[in-house]
């Protein structure tokens, strides 16, 4: 970005700031030791935040990640998950910037409907793709056209003359030669002045260039935007052919399949605008534009359609495959944690990388409790029921960047990177906390609880070890100590 520009953002005062919770929130989503409690506490200062995430947590568009309907934010929080908490928090908070007036109120309003359908389309496109965590993709589609609205603002008269060009078409070019830069790379600047993560920091600056092959994720991005002009542009037949090839390039979906995603998005408008107090077009009104995407994509040369989709979909079936048998090959089947041929393979570069770059790196053996007297007691479906929960709840309450094992048993391993001891003390200890008052099974109606007993090691900070073997070795003889000593508690090697 030229620097008079960059000039130009930072000294503007009317920038697209996030709120205060919308900060504290940020801090939360990089703390390894956020919770629960400390988000719903954050989320609480914000009334019409917390109402929205109540809100969200009961709506039909989350209803798979609910299983009752909640009444409090934590409650909300607990149903929805940490993760997928903070993520839509961020989103609703941060969503508070891209409304306002000014001279060019009507191209912010238009901008802002486009967002909020942007973000379910990614939603969307995430979930036909099986992604995880498809409430990244949502604020990934919310937030990536930021930087359009941070050039409408520092820039209003010059943003007129600015030709939209064919819809659905970013004009990064026509953006360049009167900016000196686009919307994409302002955007990704703005995304790393307000400190969000790296990876949507990436995915603001590659959603208009891509390359979207191999990264199914910022396909899904990449593809909202267009997904969102399909369904408020009833254009031309040129003007929705451009659009419908546009999108078939970024994500590879045909017309039938493109038709049917904007019927969902329609079925999904009305709830969606509620949760984000943004009129969307009464769906009926475009069902005559997805049918006509249809028709065009059926019809634009046949041959060369039948020819590729055959070629695509074989590809993709087979990529499927082997993205399955691969991830398969590194997971445990009754918890869905990774085995130890992956944690073997994922230690070694942790340890060899904390060694390279001097950073902490810790581990902790985890074994629950009196597992046994469960098996014996309710039975081996019950124990299995046990070990499922725990292994969600435990995943639950950790980093992205974490890597959790099912070492054999009722072991499990945990490699927290670039994490000290003392955090890890401290992370495994509220853990700990947490999961010894949740039940993890239901037994005749009474719930069951259990404990677990850590036994946790560190490299750095004056821990040495030779080996990532070494470091394995001490966090095995800590869970040794803990479960001479009482169980459920976390110890670290003496010394």
């Amino acid at each position: 970005m030229q620097p008079e520009l960059a000039t130009l953002l930072d000294r503007c005062p009317d920038l697209p700031t996030p709120p205060g919770v919308a900060l504290r929130v940020i801090a939360l989503a990089q703390d390894p030791k956020a919770d629960l409690n400390a988000t719903a506490d954050a989320i609480g200062l914000d009334p019409a935040l917390a109402a929205r995430i109540l809100r969200i947590a009961n709506s039909p568009l989350f209803a798979s990640a609910t299983r009752r309907p909640p009444e409090t934010v934590s409650r909300a929080l607990a149903l929805l998950g940490l993760n997928a908490a903070l993520t839509l928090a961020l989103g609703f908070s941060l969503a508070t910037t891209m409304r306002g007036g000014g001279q060019v109120a009507a191209a912010r309003e238009q901008y802002w409907r486009r967002s909020v359908l942007s973000a379910m389309a990614a939603r969307l496109l995430g979930e036909d793709a099986g992604l995880d965590r498809p409430e990244e993709l949502m604020l990934a589609g919310l937030l990536q056209d930021i930087g359009a609205l941070a050039l409408m603002q520092v820039l209003p008269e010059r943003y007129t003359l600015l030709d939209p060009g064919p819809p659905g078409l970013a004009p990064l070019a026509r953006e360049r030669t009167l900016f000196g830069s686009d919307h994409a790379e302002v955007g990704a600047w703005l995304a790393a002045r307000w400190n969000l993560p790296a990876w949507l920091q990436d995915s603001i600056a590659r959603h208009e260039s891509g390359p979207w092959d191999g990264d199914a994720a910022l396909s899904c991005v990449g593809g909202s935007g267009v997904v969102a002009d399909l369904w408020m542009q009833a254009g031309t037949p040129e003007q929705l052919r451009a659009l419908a090839a546009e999108l078939e390039r970024r994500t590879g979906l045909d017309g039938a399949s493109t038709a049917r995603l904007l019927e969902r998005l329609s079925a999904s408008a009305p709830e969606l605008g509620a949760l984000f107090d943004v009129r969307l077009d009464d769906p009926r009104d475009v069902r005559a534009v997805h049918g006509r995407v249809q028709e065009l994509m059926v019809v634009r040369n046949l041959i060369e359609i039948r020819n590729a989709a055959v070629a695509r979909r074989e590809l993709e079936a087979l990529k499927a495959r082997t993205q399955d048998l691969t991830e398969q090959a590194r997971r445990d089947p009754l918890t869905g944690a990774y085995n130890r041929l992956q944690l073997e393979e994922v230690l070694e570069r942790e340890f060899r990388d904390a060694l390279e770059h001097g950073r902490p790196l810790s581990i902790a053996f985890i074994d629950l409790d009196d597992f046994k007297r469960i098996n014996d007691r309710h039975g081996h479906l019950v124990g299995d029921q046990v070990l499922q929960e725990f292994t969600r709840c435990l995943a639950g309450h950790l980093r992205q960047s974490d890597l959790l094992a099912r070492y054999g048993g009722e072991e499990f391993l945990i490699v927290l990177g670039n994490c000290d001891a003392a955090a890890a003390r401290v992370t495994l200890e509220r853990i700990l906390a947490e999961i010894s008052r949740t039940p993890m099974a239901l037994v005749d109606g009474v719930p069951l609880y259990i404990t677990f007993s850590a036994g946790l090691a560190s490299q750095g900070g004056g821990d040495g070890f030779a080996s990532a073997q070494d470091l394995l070795r001490a966090a095995d003889e800590a869970l040794y100590g803990a479960k001479r000593d009482g169980r459920n508690q976390v110890a670290a090697p003496e010394g």
